[in-house]
């Protein structure tokens, strides 16, 4: 089992995650549950950061983490609905950002992307 010193990888947390998959079922239901649940689920988290930012609301670090992981089970489920593990989604993305920002970010090449 994972801990903090050996945490999961984004395959292992994905293969975890489909267990309580239930409700989606398979095929095109499953994908379409995933996308809306993880709609709702970050326009709950931009709502914190709303009420954090703009109301003055105190957020604890565990209720962000809280949203952000349903967030993550949601882009879990969206991923294996594709046939994607995160693992490599996560690899795809970052190999997408060195590509774009060779020496990391700056507001240069954002304004001037080619892709």
């Amino acid at each position: 089992m994972a801990d903090k010193n050996n945490p999961l990888t984004l395959d292992e947390y994905q293969s975890l995650a489909a267990r309580t998959a239930g409700a989606g079922g398979n095929g095109e239901r499953r994908l379409i549950i995933a996308a809306l649940g993880l709609a709702g689920e970050a326009g709950e988290f931009a709502n914190l950061v709303k009420k954090h930012t703009a109301h003055g609301h105190a957020i604890s670090p565990e209720t962000f983490a809280d949203e952000l992981g349903d967030v993550l089970w949601y882009l879990a489920e969206a991923a294996t609905s594709c046939g994607i593990s995160l693992g490599d989604l996560a690899q795809q993305n970052v190999e997408k950002l060195r590509r774009r920002y060779p020496e990391g970010f700056s507001d240069e090449r954002s304004r001037n992307r080619e892709d």
